[in-house]
């Protein structure tokens, strides 16, 4: 059997970290088992679902890598749906109903009341055909229901939460399709899983009760399901579900400067046994992919951890992954010598200016002065090479008698402008004698 699993966004907004998650983890499901990613575009609702989002959930993914190897939209099947929704009204799953908003929210208000579950009581199932004439000749027009077998427990085996156990007769009929004629998810879901080979449905908790529903939709169609795993959902970093998580997309990550092999390495991880570690490169993480390393609890997302993991990503970054967004003339010499010292890709501008200049001298005390004027004419004396650094320093500390910080500390203020930075014995040839002998002349005037 070759392993399909299936991302099925509805584009009515852009992703967010917990469907980055989702789609994460069934498309490593897919690459370790040798199988195929399908991304479908749940787009029935008409009104809210714009192309400009379907373009947009695309980039997203292509930017962090996962690469789809077929694609599908269910505006595409309005007649399959039809089909399917004529052989389920022949056979008596599916029923109108008459109820509006405002009766089913009493109905479950005086459930709530008695003690009782706010599940729907089948009321529709009774209407003789004098009360749906009359419900008719007032305008109304039926939602429909799919109809729950009551006749047996729902059951199935999770990959994540084990062994998972429903009664019926404990769920509503489930809502299919509108007042309008237009569909909900979850009965279009299970024909299109059906229809496009799905094998495997990795997907959130707050589904768990929607997959008993939808087991009872396939076998109503006449297929078996495919295996369900459902995860813990994401929460912040105050142990509970946060608004915040709704917000964070793949633009709010760019722009902070957040790698996408970060974002992969953290959502890989979290919520299971393993650690969460930098890895530049998908194959471990693929590798290492296993259900049964997911655990019930919550998985945290922090965005300080994400920070941190970042920048050790960005530490392994080799050159040929970073040139083209490097400044032009920034070569793979350069990038060994800066990349140890950025928190992100948003640093690497500031710290090729402390090699291209202009930099800014700091103040200096007139000892200071005098000791740069010194150093400057020791450099004028030194031929270019890859120890200047250490020729220089070594020719100071014997002329001046200075040692230690107060031997250092100028010499990388009056050449770079700051007080911290990179290796000097690497950096400053990439600065160059010429331009070092300017920054010292400057800063010992």
């Amino acid at each position: 059997m070759t392993i399909k699993t299936r991302f099925a966004p509805s584009p009515t907004g852009h992703l967010h970290v917990g469907n980055i998650r989702t789609a994460l983890h069934n498309w490593m499901f897919a690459r370790k088992s040798g199988g195929r990613f399908l991304l479908r575009f749940d787009d029935t609702d008409a009104e809210r679902s714009k192309d400009e989002y379907v373009e947009a959930i695309r980039a997203d993914l292509a930017w962090l890598g996962l690469s789809a190897d077929e694609e599908q939209r269910q505006s595409t099947r309005f007649d399959r749906y039809e089909e399917q929704f004529a052989r389920l009204k022949a056979e008596s799953r599916v029923y109108p109903a008459y109820e509006t908003a405002q009766e089913l929210d009493l109905k479950r208000k005086i459930q709530l009341g008695r003690g009782k579950p706010p599940i729907y009581d089948r009321a529709a199932l009774e209407l003789t055909p004098e009360q749906i004439a009359a419900f008719e000749a007032e305008g109304r027009k039926p939602h429909w229901r799919f109809k729950l077998d009551h006749a047996a427990p729902i059951t199935w085996t999770d990959k994540i939460r084990g062994e998972q156990h429903f009664d019926p007769a404990l769920l509503s009929d489930p809502v299919i399709r509108r007042e309008d004629g237009s569909w909900l998810y979850m009965l279009p879901s299970a024909i299109d899983d059906i229809d496009m080979g799905i094998t495997h449905v990795v997907r959130g908790e707050d589904h768990v009760a929607n997959t008993a529903v939808q087991i009872q939709m396939f076998h109503a169609l006449g297929a078996e399901p495919p295996e369900f795993a459902h995860e813990a959902l994401l929460v912040g970093t105050e142990g509970k579900l946060s608004k915040r998580l709704g917000s964070l997309g793949v633009s709010s990550f760019r722009e902070k400067n957040i790698e996408p092999q970060a974002i992969v390495a953290l959502l890989a991880r979290i919520g299971t046994s393993d650690p969460v570690e930098p890895v530049a490169d998908v194959q471990p993480l693929i590798a290492g992919f296993d259900f049964a390393r997911f655990g019930r609890a919550p998985a945290r997302f922090d965005e300080e951890e994400l920070a941190q993991l970042n920048q050790k990503i960005v530490h392994l970054l080799a050159y040929a992954d970073v040139k083209d967004r490097l400044p032009q003339a920034m070569d793979a010499a350069a990038w060994e010598v800066i990349r140890p010292n950025l928190h992100d890709m948003g640093d690497v501008e500031q710290w090729w200016q402390v090699v291209t200049g202009p930099v800014s001298t700091p103040e200096m005390s007139l000892e200071d002065q005098e000791f740069l004027s010194v150093a400057h004419g020791k450099l004028e004396e030194l031929e270019t090479s890859s120890e200047l650094w250490k020729e220089l320093t070594g020719a100071l500390k014997e002329a001046t008698g200075r040692k230690g910080k107060p031997l250092f500390m100028p010499l990388r203020q009056a050449l770079t402008g700051l007080d911290h930075g990179p290796d000097m014995n690497a950096l400053l040839p990439l600065i160059g004698r010429d331009v070092a002998l300017a920054r010292l002349a400057k800063a010992a005037a």
